[in-house]
Protein backbone atom coordinates (compact mmCIF):
# COMPACT_ATOMS: atom_id res chain seq x y z
CA UNK A 1 0.00 0.00 0.00
CA UNK A 2 2.61 2.58 0.76
CA UNK A 3 3.56 1.67 -3.02
CA UNK A 4 0.28 3.35 -4.51
CA UNK A 5 0.72 6.35 -1.62
CA UNK A 6 4.07 7.26 -3.00
CA UNK A 7 2.63 6.99 -6.89
CA UNK A 8 -0.18 9.70 -5.92
CA UNK A 9 2.73 11.65 -3.64
CA UNK A 10 4.37 12.77 -6.88
CA UNK A 11 1.29 15.14 -7.54
CA UNK A 12 0.64 16.55 -3.94
CA UNK A 13 0.86 19.97 -4.14
CA UNK A 14 1.37 22.37 -0.79
CA UNK A 15 1.44 20.72 2.05
CA UNK A 16 -0.66 17.49 2.11
CA UNK A 17 -0.68 14.44 4.27
CA UNK A 18 -2.50 11.45 2.41
CA UNK A 19 -2.72 8.43 4.74
CA UNK A 20 -4.02 4.52 4.48
CA UNK A 21 -5.21 3.15 7.88
CA UNK A 22 -6.94 0.11 8.46
CA UNK A 23 -8.02 -1.44 12.23
CA UNK A 24 -8.29 -5.16 12.63
CA UNK A 25 -9.92 -6.16 15.70
CA UNK A 26 -10.91 -9.52 17.39
CA UNK A 27 -13.26 -9.64 20.52
CA UNK A 28 -14.24 -13.24 22.44
CA UNK A 29 -15.98 -12.65 25.58
CA UNK A 30 -17.41 -15.27 27.86
CA UNK A 31 -19.36 -15.38 30.97
CA UNK A 32 -19.79 -18.40 32.92
CA UNK A 33 -19.37 -20.63 30.40
CA UNK A 34 -21.89 -18.73 28.06
CA UNK A 35 -20.18 -17.43 25.11
CA UNK A 36 -21.33 -13.60 25.05
CA UNK A 37 -19.35 -12.26 21.79
CA UNK A 38 -17.03 -13.74 19.15
CA UNK A 39 -16.36 -11.38 16.72
CA UNK A 40 -13.45 -10.08 13.70
CA UNK A 41 -13.64 -6.72 12.03
CA UNK A 42 -11.45 -5.01 9.63
CA UNK A 43 -12.03 -0.87 8.90
CA UNK A 44 -9.72 0.73 6.58
CA UNK A 45 -9.57 3.57 4.22
CA UNK A 46 -7.41 6.75 2.81
CA UNK A 47 -7.84 10.19 4.22
CA UNK A 48 -6.25 12.92 2.79
CA UNK A 49 -5.25 16.45 4.89
CA UNK A 50 -3.86 19.73 3.21
CA UNK A 51 -2.75 23.35 4.60
CA UNK A 52 -3.68 25.95 3.33
CA UNK A 53 -3.16 29.82 4.94
CA UNK A 54 -3.23 28.86 8.88
CA UNK A 55 -6.41 26.01 8.07
CA UNK A 56 -6.06 22.28 7.04
CA UNK A 57 -8.73 20.80 5.10
CA UNK A 58 -9.51 16.99 5.56
CA UNK A 59 -11.37 14.19 4.05
CA UNK A 60 -12.03 10.54 4.00
CA UNK A 61 -12.95 7.71 1.79
CA UNK A 62 -13.33 3.89 2.66
CA UNK A 63 -11.50 1.66 0.23
CA UNK A 64 -8.12 1.66 -0.93
CA UNK A 65 -7.99 2.09 -4.39
CA UNK A 66 -6.65 4.88 -6.67
CA UNK A 67 -10.67 6.61 -6.83
CA UNK A 68 -10.78 6.59 -3.15
CA UNK A 69 -7.03 8.37 -2.69
CA UNK A 70 -8.24 10.64 -5.51
CA UNK A 71 -11.39 11.73 -4.17
CA UNK A 72 -9.84 12.38 -0.51
CA UNK A 73 -7.37 14.36 -2.04
CA UNK A 74 -9.79 16.19 -4.40
CA UNK A 75 -12.06 16.61 -1.28
CA UNK A 76 -9.21 17.73 1.33
CA UNK A 77 -8.29 20.42 -1.53
CA UNK A 78 -11.49 21.89 -1.54
CA UNK A 79 -12.18 22.07 1.82
CA UNK A 80 -8.55 23.65 2.32
CA UNK A 81 -9.45 25.81 -0.65
CA UNK A 82 -13.07 27.27 1.28
CA UNK A 83 -10.78 27.53 4.51
CA UNK A 84 -8.30 29.36 3.17
CA UNK A 85 -11.09 32.03 1.16
CA UNK A 86 -12.34 32.58 5.12
CA UNK A 87 -9.21 33.33 6.71
CA UNK A 88 -8.29 35.67 4.44
CA UNK A 89 -4.70 35.91 2.77
CA UNK A 90 -2.89 35.50 5.98
CA UNK A 91 0.60 33.71 6.17
CA UNK A 92 1.31 30.66 7.98
CA UNK A 93 3.61 28.36 7.31
CA UNK A 94 4.37 25.07 9.35
CA UNK A 95 7.40 24.03 10.78
CA UNK A 96 9.77 21.94 8.74
CA UNK A 97 10.65 18.76 10.80
CA UNK A 98 12.42 15.48 10.04
CA UNK A 99 10.99 13.12 7.60
CA UNK A 100 9.75 10.16 8.93
CA UNK A 101 10.74 6.99 7.19
CA UNK A 102 10.91 3.30 7.70
CA UNK A 103 8.54 0.07 7.79
CA UNK A 104 7.72 -0.51 11.77
CA UNK A 105 6.26 -3.94 11.69
CA UNK A 106 5.27 -5.69 14.71
CA UNK A 107 3.10 -8.89 12.85
CA UNK A 108 3.54 -12.25 13.66
CA UNK A 109 5.32 -14.87 11.50
CA UNK A 110 3.30 -17.72 13.01
CA UNK A 111 -0.28 -18.74 11.48
CA UNK A 112 -2.82 -16.93 13.11
CA UNK A 113 -5.43 -18.26 15.69
CA UNK A 114 -8.98 -19.97 14.10
CA UNK A 115 -12.06 -18.46 15.65
CA UNK A 116 -12.29 -22.00 17.56
CA UNK A 117 -9.30 -22.27 18.95
CA UNK A 118 -9.62 -18.52 20.16
CA UNK A 119 -13.03 -19.82 21.61
CA UNK A 120 -11.19 -23.00 23.10
CA UNK A 121 -8.60 -21.02 25.01
CA UNK A 122 -11.31 -19.15 26.89
CA UNK A 123 -13.52 -22.20 27.44
CA UNK A 124 -10.52 -23.84 29.08
CA UNK A 125 -9.40 -21.22 31.21
CA UNK A 126 -13.70 -20.68 32.34
CA UNK A 127 -13.64 -24.40 33.49
CA UNK A 128 -10.39 -23.82 35.02
CA UNK A 129 -12.03 -21.22 37.04
CA UNK A 130 -15.43 -22.90 37.64
CA UNK A 131 -13.65 -26.26 39.13
CA UNK A 132 -11.06 -24.51 41.42
CA UNK A 133 -13.79 -21.24 42.45
CA UNK A 134 -17.04 -22.78 42.84
CA UNK A 135 -18.11 -19.93 45.28
CA UNK A 136 -18.02 -17.08 42.67
CA UNK A 137 -20.65 -15.31 41.92
CA UNK A 138 -19.61 -14.21 38.25
CA UNK A 139 -16.21 -14.95 36.05
CA UNK A 140 -16.18 -12.54 32.91
CA UNK A 141 -13.26 -13.40 30.40
CA UNK A 142 -12.54 -10.96 27.57
CA UNK A 143 -9.77 -12.06 24.69
CA UNK A 144 -9.63 -9.20 22.37
CA UNK A 145 -6.76 -8.08 20.26
CA UNK A 146 -6.68 -4.65 17.85
CA UNK A 147 -3.77 -4.29 14.98
CA UNK A 148 -3.25 -0.74 13.50
CA UNK A 149 -2.20 -0.95 10.30
CA UNK A 150 -0.69 2.39 8.38
CA UNK A 151 0.78 3.72 5.42
CA UNK A 152 1.53 7.63 5.23
CA UNK A 153 3.37 10.00 2.64
CA UNK A 154 3.51 13.48 2.61
CA UNK A 155 4.23 16.29 0.10
CA UNK A 156 7.75 16.62 2.45
CA UNK A 157 9.10 13.33 1.74
CA UNK A 158 7.78 11.68 4.52
CA UNK A 159 6.71 7.96 4.12
CA UNK A 160 6.54 5.47 6.43
CA UNK A 161 4.28 1.80 7.44
CA UNK A 162 3.48 0.31 10.47
CA UNK A 163 1.81 -2.69 11.88
CA UNK A 164 1.24 -2.85 15.75
CA UNK A 165 -0.75 -4.89 16.71
CA UNK A 166 -2.31 -5.67 20.80
CA UNK A 167 -3.21 -8.35 22.56
CA UNK A 168 -5.26 -7.99 25.84
CA UNK A 169 -6.91 -10.86 28.04
CA UNK A 170 -9.71 -9.44 31.11
CA UNK A 171 -10.89 -11.29 33.73
CA UNK A 172 -12.99 -10.20 36.53
CA UNK A 173 -14.05 -12.43 39.79
CA UNK A 174 -17.04 -11.16 41.86
CA UNK A 175 -17.50 -12.22 44.79
CA UNK A 176 -20.31 -12.31 47.73
CA UNK A 177 -19.41 -10.15 50.98
CA UNK A 178 -21.53 -9.94 53.87
CA UNK A 179 -22.60 -6.67 52.95
CA UNK A 180 -22.86 -7.18 48.99
CA UNK A 181 -21.01 -8.17 46.26
CA UNK A 182 -17.45 -7.39 45.57
CA UNK A 183 -15.13 -7.60 42.48
CA UNK A 184 -11.91 -7.06 41.22
CA UNK A 185 -10.55 -7.65 37.56
CA UNK A 186 -6.74 -8.10 36.60
CA UNK A 187 -5.30 -7.41 32.59
CA UNK A 188 -2.73 -9.64 30.99
CA UNK A 189 -1.29 -7.43 27.69
CA UNK A 190 1.33 -7.47 24.94
CA UNK A 191 2.33 -6.29 22.26
CA UNK A 192 2.02 -8.28 19.47
CA UNK A 193 -0.73 -10.84 17.58
CA UNK A 194 -2.74 -13.47 20.07
CA UNK A 195 -0.49 -16.33 18.56
CA UNK A 196 2.79 -14.98 19.57
CA UNK A 197 1.06 -14.44 23.55
CA UNK A 198 1.39 -17.76 25.14
CA UNK A 199 -1.73 -17.49 26.53
CA UNK A 200 -1.98 -20.81 28.10
CA UNK A 201 -4.81 -21.78 31.11
CA UNK A 202 -2.36 -23.27 32.94
CA UNK A 203 -0.26 -20.14 33.26
CA UNK A 204 -2.97 -18.14 33.42
CA UNK A 205 -4.56 -19.75 36.26
CA UNK A 206 -1.58 -18.25 38.85
CA UNK A 207 -3.08 -14.70 37.73
CA UNK A 208 -6.87 -15.76 38.55
CA UNK A 209 -4.95 -17.47 42.17
CA UNK A 210 -3.75 -14.42 43.13
CA UNK A 211 -6.73 -11.94 42.26
CA UNK A 212 -8.79 -15.09 43.37
CA UNK A 213 -7.32 -14.25 47.01
CA UNK A 214 -7.33 -10.57 46.89
CA UNK A 215 -10.63 -10.68 46.21
CA UNK A 216 -11.44 -12.61 49.17
CA UNK A 217 -9.43 -10.19 51.47
CA UNK A 218 -11.85 -7.15 49.87
CA UNK A 219 -14.45 -9.22 50.59
CA UNK A 220 -13.19 -9.01 54.10
CA UNK A 221 -11.91 -5.70 54.28
CA UNK A 222 -12.54 -2.18 55.80
CA UNK A 223 -13.38 1.26 54.09
CA UNK A 224 -11.12 3.88 54.33
CA UNK A 225 -11.20 6.73 56.39
CA UNK A 226 -11.98 10.17 54.57
CA UNK A 227 -9.55 13.09 54.67
CA UNK A 228 -5.68 13.91 53.58
CA UNK A 229 -3.15 10.66 54.34
CA UNK A 230 0.40 9.37 53.46
CA UNK A 231 -0.09 6.91 51.08
CA UNK A 232 1.79 4.36 48.55
CA UNK A 233 0.52 4.92 44.86
CA UNK A 234 1.66 1.78 43.52
CA UNK A 235 3.13 1.71 39.78
CA UNK A 236 0.03 1.17 38.16
CA UNK A 237 -2.20 4.14 40.10
CA UNK A 238 1.01 6.28 39.76
CA UNK A 239 0.77 5.69 35.65
CA UNK A 240 -3.17 6.72 34.90
CA UNK A 241 -1.76 9.90 37.39
CA UNK A 242 0.92 10.82 34.78
CA UNK A 243 -1.55 10.35 31.90
CA UNK A 244 -4.79 11.90 32.97
CA UNK A 245 -4.01 14.75 35.60
CA UNK A 246 -0.23 15.82 33.72
CA UNK A 247 -0.07 14.69 30.36
CA UNK A 248 -3.62 16.37 29.26
CA UNK A 249 -2.47 19.37 30.84
CA UNK A 250 0.65 19.30 28.86
CA UNK A 251 -0.73 18.48 25.76
CA UNK A 252 -0.42 21.89 23.56
CA UNK A 253 -3.83 21.98 22.24
CA UNK A 254 -4.76 22.12 25.77
CA UNK A 255 -2.17 24.71 26.68
CA UNK A 256 -3.53 26.69 23.58
CA UNK A 257 -7.63 26.61 25.14
CA UNK A 258 -6.30 27.58 28.91
CA UNK A 259 -4.91 24.29 30.74
CA UNK A 260 -2.74 25.58 33.62
CA UNK A 261 0.07 24.33 32.55
CA UNK A 262 0.81 27.70 30.11
CA UNK A 263 1.53 29.15 33.41
CA UNK A 264 3.74 26.85 34.52
CA UNK A 265 6.28 26.14 32.19
CA UNK A 266 9.99 26.48 33.95
CA UNK A 267 8.35 26.38 37.53
CA UNK A 268 8.58 23.67 40.10
CA UNK A 269 5.44 21.60 39.74
CA UNK A 270 6.46 18.73 41.45
CA UNK A 271 9.25 17.39 44.33
CA UNK A 272 13.00 17.37 42.20
CA UNK A 273 12.49 13.51 42.79
CA UNK A 274 9.80 13.41 39.81
CA UNK A 275 10.94 13.16 36.24
CA UNK A 276 8.06 12.54 33.67
CA UNK A 277 8.25 11.89 30.05
CA UNK A 278 6.15 11.28 26.82
CA UNK A 279 7.98 8.90 25.22
CA UNK A 280 8.47 6.86 21.24
CA UNK A 281 9.06 3.41 20.48
CA UNK A 282 8.12 1.23 23.49
CA UNK A 283 9.01 4.06 26.20
CA UNK A 284 11.86 5.01 27.98
CA UNK A 285 12.51 0.89 28.87
CA UNK A 286 11.27 -0.77 26.06
CA UNK A 287 8.62 -2.81 27.51
CA UNK A 288 5.16 -1.26 26.83
CA UNK A 289 2.79 -2.89 25.02
CA UNK A 290 2.23 -0.12 22.79
CA UNK A 291 4.97 1.14 19.88
CA UNK A 292 4.91 4.16 17.94
CA UNK A 293 7.69 5.32 15.45
CA UNK A 294 6.05 8.18 13.17
CA UNK A 295 3.01 10.01 13.60
CA UNK A 296 0.19 10.67 11.50
CA UNK A 297 1.82 13.97 10.38
CA UNK A 298 5.02 12.15 8.97
CA UNK A 299 7.00 13.23 11.93
CA UNK A 300 9.52 11.38 13.93
CA UNK A 301 8.40 10.41 17.41
CA UNK A 302 10.67 11.91 19.71
CA UNK A 303 11.40 11.81 23.50
CA UNK A 304 9.83 14.55 25.33
CA UNK A 305 10.40 15.35 28.98
CA UNK A 306 7.62 16.85 30.44
CA UNK A 307 9.02 17.40 34.28
CA UNK A 308 12.66 17.21 34.96
CA UNK A 309 13.56 17.20 38.70
CA UNK A 310 10.20 18.71 39.16
CA UNK A 311 10.43 21.89 36.86
CA UNK A 312 8.06 21.93 34.17
CA UNK A 313 10.01 21.57 30.91
CA UNK A 314 8.08 21.44 27.75
CA UNK A 315 4.66 20.11 26.21
CA UNK A 316 3.58 17.74 23.29
CA UNK A 317 3.07 19.54 20.00
CA UNK A 318 1.82 18.49 16.19
CA UNK A 319 3.02 20.54 13.95
CA UNK A 320 0.44 23.31 14.05
CA UNK A 321 0.35 24.05 17.77
CA UNK A 322 4.43 23.92 17.39
CA UNK A 323 4.01 26.94 14.90
CA UNK A 324 1.84 28.65 17.55
CA UNK A 325 3.67 28.46 20.51
CA UNK A 326 7.08 28.86 18.69
CA UNK A 327 8.50 25.13 19.38
CA UNK A 328 9.90 21.93 17.46
CA UNK A 329 7.05 19.46 16.34
CA UNK A 330 7.40 16.19 19.16
CA UNK A 331 5.61 13.40 17.02
CA UNK A 332 2.62 14.05 18.80
CA UNK A 333 -0.15 13.73 16.25
CA UNK A 334 -2.28 10.26 16.50
CA UNK A 335 -5.53 9.66 14.65
CA UNK A 336 -7.30 6.28 15.66
CA UNK A 337 -9.22 6.05 12.56
CA UNK A 338 -8.98 6.16 8.56
CA UNK A 339 -11.79 8.92 9.23
CA UNK A 340 -9.94 10.43 12.08
CA UNK A 341 -8.40 13.88 12.15
CA UNK A 342 -4.59 13.54 13.52
CA UNK A 343 -4.77 15.56 17.16
CA UNK A 344 -2.38 15.98 19.72
CA UNK A 345 -2.10 12.93 21.94
CA UNK A 346 -0.02 11.36 24.25
CA UNK A 347 2.29 8.02 23.33
CA UNK A 348 3.95 6.43 26.21
CA UNK A 349 3.67 8.80 29.32
CA UNK A 350 6.04 7.61 32.71
CA UNK A 351 6.86 8.76 35.24
CA UNK A 352 10.52 7.30 35.79
CA UNK A 353 12.14 5.51 38.41
CA UNK A 354 14.02 6.86 41.41
CA UNK A 355 16.17 5.39 43.67
CA UNK A 356 13.96 3.81 46.95
CA UNK A 357 12.35 0.40 47.56
CA UNK A 358 8.87 -0.21 47.99
CA UNK A 359 9.72 -1.46 51.62
CA UNK A 360 11.08 1.53 52.58
CA UNK A 361 7.99 3.49 51.87
CA UNK A 362 5.83 1.62 53.39
CA UNK A 363 7.94 1.63 56.87
CA UNK A 364 7.82 5.26 56.57
CA UNK A 365 3.89 5.57 57.14
CA UNK A 366 2.97 5.69 60.45
CA UNK A 367 -0.60 5.68 59.42
CA UNK A 368 -1.88 5.53 55.55
CA UNK A 369 -2.69 3.16 52.52
CA UNK A 370 -0.69 1.54 49.96
CA UNK A 371 -3.01 1.64 46.91
CA UNK A 372 -2.63 -0.86 43.92
CA UNK A 373 -5.40 -0.85 41.68
CA UNK A 374 -7.25 1.85 39.67
CA UNK A 375 -10.21 1.41 37.87
CA UNK A 376 -11.10 4.50 36.06
CA UNK A 377 -9.61 8.15 36.52
CA UNK A 378 -10.38 11.88 35.26
CA UNK A 379 -8.66 15.41 35.43
CA UNK A 380 -9.05 18.83 34.07
CA UNK A 381 -6.82 21.77 32.91
CA UNK A 382 -6.37 23.35 36.02
CA UNK A 383 -4.77 19.51 37.13
CA UNK A 384 -7.42 18.53 39.32
CA UNK A 385 -8.19 15.33 39.59
CA UNK A 386 -10.35 12.34 40.64
CA UNK A 387 -9.45 8.30 40.76
CA UNK A 388 -11.47 5.24 41.66
CA UNK A 389 -9.42 2.80 43.74
CA UNK A 390 -10.36 -0.51 43.36
CA UNK A 391 -7.99 -2.32 46.23
CA UNK A 392 -5.76 -1.31 48.70
CA UNK A 393 -4.18 -1.64 52.14
CA UNK A 394 -3.99 -0.14 55.13
CA UNK A 395 -1.10 0.51 56.05
CA UNK A 396 -0.59 0.67 60.49
CA UNK A 397 3.02 1.37 61.92
CA UNK A 398 4.39 0.76 58.89
CA UNK A 399 3.36 -2.85 57.87
CA UNK A 400 0.17 -3.45 55.55
CA UNK A 401 -2.78 -4.49 57.66
CA UNK A 402 -6.26 -4.91 55.91
CA UNK A 403 -7.65 -4.71 52.55
CA UNK A 404 -9.90 -1.80 51.90
CA UNK A 405 -13.33 -1.42 49.62
CA UNK A 406 -13.73 0.64 46.65
CA UNK A 407 -12.63 4.19 47.62
CA UNK A 408 -11.19 7.64 45.55
CA UNK A 409 -8.63 9.96 46.04
CA UNK A 410 -8.15 13.31 44.71
CA UNK A 411 -6.45 16.38 44.39
CA UNK A 412 -4.84 18.73 41.92
CA UNK A 413 -1.46 17.19 40.60
CA UNK A 414 0.52 20.30 40.48
CA UNK A 415 0.20 20.12 44.45
CA UNK A 416 0.23 16.90 45.21
CA UNK A 417 3.53 16.13 43.35
CA UNK A 418 5.25 18.43 45.65
CA UNK A 419 4.52 16.20 48.43
CA UNK A 420 6.00 13.18 46.67
CA UNK A 421 9.01 11.76 49.42
CA UNK A 422 9.55 8.37 47.97
CA UNK A 423 9.93 7.15 44.15
CA UNK A 424 10.36 3.84 43.56
CA UNK A 425 13.21 2.43 41.50
CA UNK A 426 11.00 0.34 38.99
CA UNK A 427 8.56 0.98 37.14
CA UNK A 428 5.52 -0.98 35.04
CA UNK A 429 3.12 -0.11 32.51
CA UNK A 430 -0.53 0.11 33.08
CA UNK A 431 -1.12 -3.43 30.75
CA UNK A 432 -3.86 -2.44 28.07
CA UNK A 433 -4.14 1.36 27.98
CA UNK A 434 -6.42 3.89 26.64
CA UNK A 435 -7.41 7.52 26.43
CA UNK A 436 -10.52 8.70 25.42
CA UNK A 437 -9.99 12.52 24.14
CA UNK A 438 -12.13 12.69 21.74
CA UNK A 439 -11.19 9.79 19.81
CA UNK A 440 -10.39 6.39 21.91
CA UNK A 441 -7.25 5.43 21.41
CA UNK A 442 -4.26 2.82 22.38
CA UNK A 443 -1.38 4.78 24.80
CA UNK A 444 0.92 3.51 27.20
CA UNK A 445 1.25 4.40 30.82
CA UNK A 446 3.57 3.61 33.72
CA UNK A 447 5.24 4.68 36.58
CA UNK A 448 7.36 3.38 40.15
CA UNK A 449 5.72 3.26 43.41
CA UNK A 450 5.43 6.61 44.86
CA UNK A 451 5.04 8.02 48.47
CA UNK A 452 2.79 11.24 49.00
CA UNK A 453 0.09 13.03 50.65
CA UNK A 454 -3.18 12.93 49.24
CA UNK A 455 -7.34 13.09 49.80
CA UNK A 456 -8.84 9.81 49.74
CA UNK A 457 -12.80 9.00 50.22
CA UNK A 458 -14.58 7.34 53.10
CA UNK A 459 -17.64 5.19 53.15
Amino acid sequence: MLDRLEHHAKSLDGYTELRWHANHAVRVAMRKGALLQNTEAHEGGVSARCYRSGAFGFASQPGDGDAAIAAALAEARGNAALYERAAGTRAATLPQTPLGTGVYDYRSKRPPLSASTRIDLLRELDDAIARKYPGLLNADIVLSSLAVEKALVTSEGAATYSYVPRTVLFFTLSLQANDGPVELYDVVSGLGDLQDQGLAAVRLMERVDALYEELRAKAEGTHCEAGKHDVVLDSHVAGILAHEAIGHTCEADSVLSGSIAGDWLGREVASQKITLGDYGGRGPDGRSDFAIHVDDEGTPCRDVTIIENGVLKGFLHNKDTARELGAEPTGNARAFAFADEPLVRMRNTAILPGRDKLGEMIAAIDRGYYLTRSNNGQADWTSEFMFGITQGYEIRNGKLGRAIRDTTISGVAFDMLKTVTHVGDTIAWLPSSWCGKKQMIQVGMAGPAIKCRITIGGQ
